[in-house]
């Protein structure tokens, strides 16, 4: 892997709280892209970190905000404990969603490495959902949303003012995110004229692209990664 710097620095959202984010790019400081790397609902993980050090390796600037900021500081969930998750899951809204996508995006268009008009975001479950919020309401190059749960039905007022091109992984097996939830945000896109892709991986489940899940698929997870950089590369 190509040599990387790895940092954590506190920013201030528009709510008046302040968030950490964890942040990776070339060691060199050579310009690039930026990527927004939402969280799973189990926090800024070992799993996040090393997606953030991935898009590194690759020339990207890349950022990990910590969601549950408000609730619980530096938090990092148990993957067979989710209700302790759930607390602070219920207390995040589409506002402080909002807030802190738009807290992250903001620091990385003021880094003098990361190309402005070349910013993306990726997001996986709880992350994929505020990778939709955050391309409906920040200039996005593109976006990526893996099994992002609770798009359909409360978000897809949002499929009008998708900003980038759209990438979505679905996991075939997924009894989260059924069939009918995942094709009324292909639908609610098609209708409003956005241009995305629709990926399912139909002997995947919810949680595939995360190696330190039992519902990891190393294939689908390994192609998955490819469409991405793909995508990435075409639309930043």
């Amino acid at each position: 892997m190509p040599e990387i710097k790895i940092q954590q620095i506190e920013v201030p959202v528009s709510d008046g709280t302040k968030m950490t984010l964890h942040w990776a790019g070339p060691a060199g400081g050579r310009p690039g892209p930026g990527m927004i790397v939402f969280q799973e609902a189990f926090g800024v993980n070992s799993h996040i970190r090393d997606v953030v050090a991935r898009f590194a390796a690759e020339g990207f600037w890349a950022a990990a905000p910590e969601l549950f900021h408000r609730t619980a500081a530096h938090f990092e969930g148990s993957y067979t404990n989710f209700p302790a998750v759930a607390p602070h899951m219920q207390a995040l809204t589409q506002g402080t969603l909002e807030a802190d996508g738009r807290a992250a995006y903001d620091w990385l268009k003021s880094r003098p490495t990361v190309i402005p008009d070349k910013i993306g975001a990726i997001g996986f479950c709880l992350g994929g959902r505020a990778a939709f919020i955050a391309n409906a309401t920040l200039p996005l190059g593109a976006a990526i949303s893996f099994y992002g749960g609770g798009i359909a039905p409360d978000l897809l007022p949002l499929a009008g003012r998708q900003y980038g091109p759209l990438l979505m992984f679905w996991g075939g097996l997924d009894q989260h995110i059924p069939p009918a939830k995942s094709r009324a945000v292909a639908d609610a896109l098609t209708q409003a004229g956005k241009n995305h892709v629709h990926v399912e991986f139909s002997d995947a489940d919810h949680g595939f692209f995360c190696d330190e899940r039992r519902q990891y698929q190393p294939n689908a997870a390994k192609e998955a990664w490819g469409l991405c950089l793909a995508f990435l590369k075409h639309r930043l």
